[in-house]
């Protein structure tokens, strides 16, 4: 016999199916939905509502009414008033794993990103030892991450001076693209193209319609910059200078406009760079580019002499600048908002900012930074989740990625945006608790963070049979999925 509840389900669930949202298998029967999730704000392509999100088989089934029952067997999960976005996807992760894991690590990195509401990262090709050149370095970074993964986790290959054959074996592969520095990488083994390296580079990549994402930093604007050991943040902004990016960017421009290539501005500091971009988007010119939690929530004014937490390459810049790239977020000239997390030890932030290591940890705090800041420029979730979600997913080629609808997978991240907390780094989760967010009071909790379904963590820490694991030094079969382009 039916239950009222299921009946009023399957309604709806019909109704979804003629509107477009799908919620049937393909050959008109009803899925088998496990899992509701209901909230009075659930963040849509169409806008924010009060729905009811059914999930089979680790996918969105449907977005339903609010008031859609519940059929026999499934689960409800009702958040109230916290709002449900899809899970963050973050394409600007260091992990350092394998060879530098003493700096963090694949277990770690995706705890804390599950807690701060993300559910895909793709890893960085430098740091680790081998860095992601060749399909057999790939190989032994999956083969570390695979155990180790909370979250779905993908990669990015490397552009070297030298390395220009393995390019293309390395998309056949399942790299998402690729990364190039055009000024010194920090580590011996991933050096910078000069500009004759980036245009073969560019031009093999096009070649199979790849992406290639650049760290555009101008070398020799950075050798004539003024630079000297010095515990003062005005010093260390002075040797990175503006002109720096911006003259990078625009020969990154030129080069990709040349060879019809489709090229991604790392990390965007410098705001004198956005006419640009946005110039060269009216004229064709495939260019996207992200900008990062640091760059939008701190300036450099408040920096503390000797607080190297905050150093990183390009640098934090004046609140002025800082203004300029919210409005560049807001016109859409920037596309999506990424952590760039680069951590590393305690002992290598040392208080001279010539010598200290550049990087700022933020995987599990850049939601709340960002919604903190946004807020209070009156921007909405709906604003957010398209720069740190959509937008993102989108860049990589994430199809199941990056929105609440039929289709997609079931990740979530529900944040209570009304509620506040002061940043504890012995609350943190990645391997070094060093970040420049100490001490802040910030927006936005994430009470929990779903991937395909599933509940990965809880109120800021792993799901419960996580945490036994962890502490019983045994690690769970992982919830998180190797990823890679196409699949």
């Amino acid at each position: 016999m039916r239950q009222a509840g299921e009946d009023s389900f399957n309604s709806s669930l019909k109704l979804a199916e003629m509107d477009g949202n799908d919620g049937n298998t393909g050959n008109g029967e009803i899925v088998d939905v496990k899992l509701v999730l209901r909230s009075t704000r659930v963040v849509t392509p169409e806008g924010m509502r009060a729905a009811a999100v059914a999930v089979a088989d680790g996918a969105i089934a449907a977005v339903l009414p609010y008031d859609a029952g519940v059929p026999a067997g499934a689960r409800l999960e009702d958040v109230g008033d916290d709002v449900v976005l899809p899970g963050l996807v973050d394409t600007h992760v260091h992990v350092n794993d394998p060879g530098r894991t003493e700096w963090e690590g694949f277990w770690t990195a995706t705890r804390a990103a599950a807690a701060g509401g993300i559910t895909t990262l793709l890893d960085m090709p430098l740091n680790s030892l081998p860095p992601t050149t060749t399909v057999e370095n790939l190989r032994v970074k999956q083969d570390v991450a695979r155990p180790k993964a909370h979250i779905d986790v993908g990669f990015w290959g490397g552009a070297l001076p030298d390395n220009v054959k393995d390019l293309r074996p390395l998309h056949d592969a399942g790299v998402f693209g690729f990364k190039c520095f055009l000024s010194p990488s920090g580590v011996d083994e991933f050096p910078q193209l000069d500009q004759e390296q980036l245009a073969a580079s560019l031009a093999e990549i096009a070649g199979f319609g790849g992406l290639m994402i650049v760290h555009a930093e101008d070398p020799h604007h950075l050798d004539a910059a003024p630079r000297k050991s010095s515990a003062k943040y005005a010093d260390f902004l002075a040797s990175r200078p503006r002109d720096a990016e911006n003259t990078a960017i625009a020969n990154l421009v030129e080069q990709a406009r040349r060879l019809d290539a489709r090229v991604h501005v790392l990390h965007l500091s410098s705001s004198d760079a956005l006419p640009l971009i946005a110039e060269a988007r009216r004229e064709g010119v495939r260019v996207t580019v992200e900008t990062c939690p640091h760059f939008l929530t701190l300036t450099a004014e408040e920096v503390p002499d000797g607080a190297t937490e905050f150093k990183c390459c390009p640098p934090i810049r004046e609140a002025a600048n800082q203004d300029a790239l919210w409005a560049g977020l807001a016109d859409g000239t920037i596309d999506c908002v990424v952590s760039d997390h680069s951590p590393c030890t305690a002992e290598l932030k040392t208080p001279d900012f010539s010598t200290a290591w550049g990087g700022i940890s933020s995987l599990q705090l850049g939601l709340p930074a960002i919604w903190t800041e946004a807020r209070r420029r009156g921007h909405t979730l709906d604003d957010v989740a398209r720069w740190m979600s959509t937008a993102p997913a989108a860049l990589a080629g994430l199809e199941r990625k990056g929105a609440i609808e039929a289709g997609r997978d079931a990740d979530f991240a529900v944040l209570a945006p009304d509620r506040t907390f002061t940043v504890d780094p012995a609350r943190l989760h990645h391997r070094n608790r060093v970040t420049a967010y100490a001490g802040r009071t910030l927006y936005g909790v994430v009470t929990s963070t779903w991937l395909r379904g599933v509940r990965i963590a809880d109120r800021g820490r792993p799901s419960p049979e996580l945490s036994t694991a962890f502490e019983q030094g045994e690690p769970p079969s992982p919830n998180g999925l190797l990823l890679e382009r196409n699949k």
